[in-house]
This record gives structure tokens, C-alpha cells and sequence, in this order.
């Protein structure tokens, strides 16, 4: 990784509104993404552009970056031009994420890892997006009151990523200039291989969001992407029951 030390003007608020319009040309897949858990912790500014490839600044809300959890479930992932198939389309998925702008000041996020238990479906986005995928065993399930279970544990890992979660009341659409809106309204992901920084899209409707209650959020999945945990509890929690997304495919950042 390559360190930067100045970085151009942060997004504008008409850029991050704009990211939210769906891009020219056709998507090359189709992903449902549902009940996921937004896990927000602040982070120094400084400790997290270090990670950063060159061309990609940390983004941040009152000069405040933040590293987040987001475990979820992937549903009927499906290339364009194919159905979903039972087995390989859908399973749980747990990522490590910061959030960045280009020198174009385009805001998405950048990805550290993103564990999956489908060998398959790593191996995909390994190859053909860049993406850090990596493969966990992982279990889900859903209690009768609408409260998740998750773990998530690395092959050789002696310790599980354990998060335990349920929706509590809606919230209204956030606001744009707001820290929801900062944290989550967020269309671009960046992907760095071999020198080349590029840029996809993924397109869906706003976040519908929900107060969550949270009894288990591990930070383990920090320590293994080579974060120092931060010993205390998620900074910000918001939850989502989950948006039908369209994914549009990789170009030069």
C-alpha cells in the first residue's frame, strides 16, 4: 500500500447526491441484499489512509473516519443474463470497510475483506472484481421475535466473529448531510490490482433503516484485517431489512 500525503477537496454534497443516480449502460449482475448490520467505529484519520492504495483518500464526517462491520445476507445473486441457482446464489456475507473518495472526488467505499462461506462465489469476485473475498465458515439464523444470529470463523482462526442483532423502531430517510447519510447512502466501490485503482457501481433504492438492538458485536474481524481493535462498543448502529441492487461492472477510477 502506498502511503498519500495530501488529498484534494473532500466530495461535495451535489457529488454525493449524484452518486445516487442509476449509471448508463446495463448492470453484468443482480444481488437481493438483506437484513444487514451497520457497525460503525471511529478510527484515526491517519492509521486508516495508511491502508489506503495510492489515488484514494479517507473520507470523513466532521474530521471524523470511521471503520465498519456489515454482516448480511447475499439473496439470488444472479448474472444478467441468468437465474439464481439454489446452492450457489445465496449466503451470509461479513465485511471489514472504510469510507473513501477519488482525486475526481467521487465517494464510495474501500472494501478490506469480505468473508463469505460460499468457495465459489470468493473465488468469482476474487477473480473478476478484485475484491478481497475471502472464504469463513459461517452460520445465520433467525429467532421467531426477528432477532439474527450470526458467527463467522476463518479456517485456522481460533476465534469467531459473533454478532447478534434485531430491528426496533423505523427511522426516517436520512437526511442528506447527516451521519446516516454519510455512513450508508454510499453507491461506489473502488478496487485496486496491480497498480490500477478502478470504480464500480451498484445502484438500488435508499436504505430503508431501522433502530437496531445489538447484544454480540465483535471486533475480531478488525484484528485480522490488521485493524487494532478499539475495546469499546460501535460508535453508530443502524440496521436495514434490505435492497434489491443492481451491480454495474469495474472501469478505470
Amino acid at each position: 500500500m502506498v502511503t498519500v500525503a495530501a488529498s484534494p477537496h473532500p466530495p461535495t454534497e451535489a457529488q454525493r447526491l449524484a452518486a445516487r443516480a442509476r449509471p448508463a449502460g446495463n448492470p453484468v449482475m443482480y444481488q437481493r441484499w438483506r437484513e444487514l448490520l451497520f457497525l460503525h467505529w471511529e478510527y484515526p484519520v491517519a492509521t486508516i489512509q495508511r491502508t489506503l492504495p495510492e489515488g484514494l483518500f479517507v473520507d470523513t464526517f466532521h474530521g471524523k473516519a470511521y471503520l465498519a462491520i456489515v454482516p448480511f445476507f447475499m439473496r439470488d445473486i444472479r448474472p444478467r443474463f441468468l437465474p439464481a441457482v439454489p446452492g450457489l446464489s445465496s449466503f451470509p456475507e461479513l465485511n471489514l470497510r472504510t469510507y473513501v473518495y477519488d482525486g475526481a472526488g467521487v465517494p464510495g467505499v474501500w472494501f478490506y475483506s469480505l468473508d463469505a462461506d460460499q468457495r465459489l462465489a470468493v473465488a468469482i469476485a476474487r477473480r473478476f472484481f478484485d475484491l478481497p473475498y475471502v472464504y469463513a465458515r459461517m452460520r445465520a439464523s433467525r429467532t421467531t421475535d426477528g432477532a439474527t444470529r450470526y458467527r463467522s470463523v476463518r479456517p485456522g482462526d481460533d476465534a469467531s466473529c459473533v454478532y447478534e442483532y434485531a430491528p426496533r423502531e423505523a427511522l426516517p430517510q436520512p437526511a442528506p448531510g447527516s451521519l446516516e447519510f454519510f455512513l450508508v447512502e454510499r453507491y461506489r466501490v473502488y478496487a485496486a490490482s496491480t497498480g490500477r485503482l478502478r470504480r464500480g457501481a451498484v445502484f438500488h433504492p435508499p436504505y430503508p433503516l431501522w433502530r437496531a438492538e445489538v447484544t454480540a458485536a465483535s471486533e475480531r474481524l478488525m484484528a485480522l484485517d490488521g485493524f487494532a481493535p478499539t475495546g469499546r462498543p460501535p460508535d453508530h448502529v443502524v440496521m436495514s431489512h434490505g435492497v434489491d441492487v443492481e451491480v454495474f461492472p469495474l472501469r478505470p477510477a
